[in-house]
């Protein structure tokens, strides 16, 4: 752990604080839109879900892209995108319009300058028996962001309206790209599997069936995230929540990530990080199984906030070192884009489902079923899954 690689670590926690941070504030801005523009939740859903797949879809191409020739560029074209978007949806006036921007520039815009772009910069020099940590430290400044920001665009919202918020959201975007500096690599740093081909390192990975249940596993994680994300704030207001209690609720999501995210990287540095995911996923279920059954006020929207946060995006740091562990890093920002589409594919569907079940029930209480269903299933697929390193990586080492 060098001076660099600090450096490296600092620079991608600003990077994911901001662009992942603002992503997980677009909830908020369902009931005001929805109203000012006169569309259902299920079209806000949709179109948050759209922003969701084309995120995935594109994020194995972003990761290809960045292996081959570097994430600062990935990065800065991400972030302009992202605040293309961000400003354009500021004027929007249809659901067309936030389709355009909200949807897919926006969607565009996340495939490059979030998570895996970073996780890949940094994972190709980390030590492996580091990587939990750092890769835990990087998605927990995304829940720093959402900490921060959620609250925080609340009450700008409260002030200057939901348009003026995003003009500002989209200037804080357009200034990311100062940052990337610092995630320069040396190339001479990066020699592990350096040999190894593309359609080597796809045609490896196709035939691992860990990797093929890990992408499963995701695509639940997906459909958790990007349903509470998009729905909870309106969840908690359908049950006479304040506006205020059900931000800070989001918030308080964001807040408690921070420990579990590192927590559970750092525990998956200790012990078998596919035994780690298991628990995650089990542990979710019984979460939102409770409150399916327990009433929901001001208070409790807090402590199910702060129960969800602990477990929220702590399966990124386990799930992307299971790929660096058993892969290597020479091609690991596109290997785990593609597992990370598998989560954004679940993502589009809790955001789109969760829109036309409330729509058709008057309820979330059937998607809060659905999602428990889904948390005992993933625990199921990560049981089984081989997380050694590859014949390939051990006869290197030696």
């Amino acid at each position: 752990m060098t001076r660099q690689l600090w450096i490296m670590v600092l620079c991608g926690v600003l990077i994911v604080l901001a662009s992942n941070g603002l992503r997980l504030t677009f909830g908020i801005f369902l009931r005001p839109i929805s109203v000012d523009l006169d569309i259902s939740r299920q079209v806000f859903g949709l179109v948050i879900a759209t922003q969701t797949l084309l995120f995935g879809l594109v994020q194995p191409i972003a990761g290809m892209v960045a292996d081959r020739y570097g994430a600062v560029k990935v990065i800065v074209v991400g972030s302009f995108c992202y605040a293309l978007g961000l400003w354009l949806m500021s004027l929007a006036a249809s659901a067309l319009d936030l389709y355009i921007s909200l949807g897919i520039l926006i969607g565009l815009g996340l495939s490059g300058a979030t998570q895996v772009i970073v996780l890949g910069a940094v994972g190709k020099v980390v030590p492996n028996e580091r990587r939990g940590v750092v890769f835990g430290t990087v998605i927990a400044a995304g829940s720093l962001g959402m900490f921060f920001f959620v609250p925080g665009i609340q009450g700008m919202m409260d002030v200057l309206g939901w348009r003026e918020t995003l003009v500002g959201m989209a200037i804080l975007m357009a200034v990311i790209p100062i940052v990337t500096v610092g995630l320069r690599i040396d190339p001479s740093a990066i020699s592990e599997s350096s040999r190894q081909s593309l359609r080597e390192a796809i045609r490896e990975a196709r035939g691992h069936s860990g990797y093929v249940l890990l992408a499963a596993g995701f695509f639940v994680c997906g459909f958790h995230v990007t349903f509470i994300a998009t729905h909870f704030p309106a969840y908690l207001a359908d049950n006479d929540v304040s506006l205020t209690a059900a931000a800070y609720a989001l918030g308080v999501i964001g807040l408690l990530n921070i420990i579990g995210a590192y927590s559970f990287g750092a525990a998956g540095d200790r012990f078998r990080k596919k035994n780690v995911l298991t628990l995650i996923y089990a542990l979710r279920a019984v979460v939102m199984t409770t409150m399916l059954f327990i009433p929901i006020n001001d208070v409790t929207a807090l402590i199910f906030g702060a129960t969800l946060g602990l477990l929220w995006l702590a399966t990124v740091p386990l799930t992307s070192g299971i790929v660096a562990q058993v892969f290597g890093t020479r091609h690991f920002s596109m290997l785990f884009g593609v597992v990370f589409m598998s989560h954004q594919i679940g993502g589009f569907s809790g955001a789109w489902l969760g829109g036309v079940i409330y729509d058709m029930t008057g309820s979330y209480d059937l998607m809060w079923a659905i999602s428990v269903a889904l948390g005992l299933m993933a625990a199921a697929l990560h049981w089984p899954i081989s997380d050694q390193p590859l014949k390939r990586l051990t006869e290197q080492t030696t």
